[in-house]
């Protein structure tokens, strides 16, 4: 198929699919002799799969090491497992992040009682 039909049946942009490509992440059409792009299905699984994965949280460097393991492993479970580390991870820096912001907030907290308290017993 073209690029505007893959476009359409994977719910993506033209551009998109040649970002994609320029990315790795799905390979790139054959050229016909009029100079057109064509794509196999099986492009439109692996779009579906890069979506999939971009609304777990990967970013597309994440995905581009993972996305083959998909396609080269009919269980998927290498992908899983890959991809359950890579969550794991975003869950250690989020935690790591919360406390960050959690110390922020308290400092915070304590500025704001020092000022008012200054304002209280240093009336204009």
């Amino acid at each position: 198929m073209r690029i505007g039909e893959l476009a359409r049946r994977a719910k993506v942009t033209p551009r998109t699919v040649r970002y994609y490509e320029s990315l790795g992440l799905i390979p790139h059409g054959e050229r016909e002799g009029s100079g057109q792009h064509y794509y196999p299905a099986q492009t439109i699984a692996r779009l579906e799969k890069i979506d999939q994965l971009k609304h777990l949280g990967l970013s597309l460097d994440e995905i581009g090491t993972v996305i083959h393991l998909y396609f080269e492993d009919s269980t998927g479970k290498r992908a899983k497992i890959r991809v359950l580390e890579m969550l794991r991870q975003h869950l250690a820096e989020t935690e790591s992040q919360l406390t960050s912001l959690k110390r922020f907030r308290s400092e915070l907290e304590a500025h704001i009682t020092r000022f008012e308290q200054w304002l209280d017993t240093n009336p204009s």
